[in-house]
């Protein structure tokens, strides 16, 4: 599909397309919705099968960052940009495309506000800092936006577990992380650090052992019995072929677009399974990078509203418990509400 057919059937605001010579690079920068405020999310970079996946992939997660940041009550609206490059670059010619780019989003006015995201480091955010005013997670600033991902994401696991067995005491309670990157070991750390017996699965081993817990494989993740599964890698994991695979009582993690589609949230209740909405989980990043960028919030302040990330899931549990729904239906609502508010 070409990137017109693409844009054809998308719902947010609008796309710049712009292909860089010099590195073969495709960029991508989608604003999904600016009602609540300027369109905010983060910037990848990524070899993909074909420049038109990356398009579809900047299309998909600024849909998402915009109920990420609805949901999470953020003065913000949802954007996301793609570097879809031929390889991965180093050194100088890295440097020069990412000013190119930084100098691409400057000519947004402001519309468009970047972070980091897979494969792009604070210290590749300073370099698009250098042609662009409007950047997040640099060095300088609120610095990795991991650690705010990982602390909402124990917080989501916390209202889980406690709608689960009523105590959001996690002592003798078993999670598993699968993905052990920048988010993902993290929160295995923190969960440890709380009580819990937390179990770690990465496609590469050595990743999962350097966070000093349980490892497991990837092959038997989903079907290893532990109170709540936390998927923290890629997104699209839960689907109609592995849904039936898990053994968990709950899925709360920090992955984005998790459901390869809506019709999962109800398979997942079908199953029994409570299931903790994405981007309701994985707002901690944002909520960090706004809150101290933006917003002069001290630490107590910020840890305030990661807590909220909480509080917004005990909510949701009981309105689908109540009204017999999915909690993603319900988050559904809340984002609807607040985006015509």
């Amino acid at each position: 599909m070409g990137f017109e057919d693409l844009l054809a059937g998308w719902d947010g605001e609008h796309a710049v397309v712009r292909h860089d010579a010099e590195s073969g690079a495709w960029i991508f920068v989608c604003v999904h919705s600016t009602v609540l405020g300027p369109a905010g999310g983060g910037t990848r970079m990524r070899v993909y099968p074909a420049p038109a996946d990356g398009l579809a992939d900047a299309m998909r997660l600024s849909g998402a960052m915009t109920w990420k940041m609805a949901a999470a009550g953020m003065p913000r609206g949802g954007g996301k940009a793609v570097l879809a490059v031929p390889e991965l670059p180093v050194g100088e010619p890295r440097k020069r495309l990412l000013r190119r780019y930084g100098a691409l989003v400057a000519s947004l006015g402001g519309t468009y506000r970047t972070a980091g995201d897979m494969n792009i480091s604070p210290e590749d955010l300073d370099v698009v800092a250098e042609t662009c005013p409007w950047v997040y997670g640099t060095t300088h600033g609120g610095g990795n936006s991991g650690r705010g991902t990982a602390r909402g994401g124990l917080h989501a696991i916390r209202a889980t577990v406690e709608h689960l067995f009523g105590t959001p005491d996690l002592a003798g309670r078993s999670v598993l992380v699968q993905g052990a990157g920048s988010v993902g070991a993290v929160l295995a750390r923190e969960l440890a650090g709380a009580g819990a017996r937390v179990l770690v699965s990465d496609i590469e081993e050595q990743r999962a052992a350097a966070t000093g817990c349980e490892t497991v494989p990837p092959e038997r993740a989903l079907e290893t019995e532990v109170d709540v599964y936390s998927p923290c890698a890629v997104g699209g994991t839960l689907n109609a072929e592995s849904i039936p695979r898990l053994a968990c009582r709950a899925i709360a993690g920090c992955a984005n677009n998790q459901l390869a589609e809506p019709q999962d949230a109800e398979r997942l209740r079908e199953r029994g399974i409570l299931y903790a909405p994405d981007f309701v989980v994985n707002a901690g990043g944002i909520v960090q990078l706004i809150g101290l960028e933006d917003e002069s919030w001290d630490e107590a302040q910020l840890e305030e509203r990661l807590a909220g990330i909480g509080n917004t899931l005990r909510t949701l549990f009981a309105e689908a418990e109540a009204e017999g729904i999915t909690p993603a239906d319900a988050a559904d609502r809340l984002v609807r509400r607040r985006l015509a508010a």
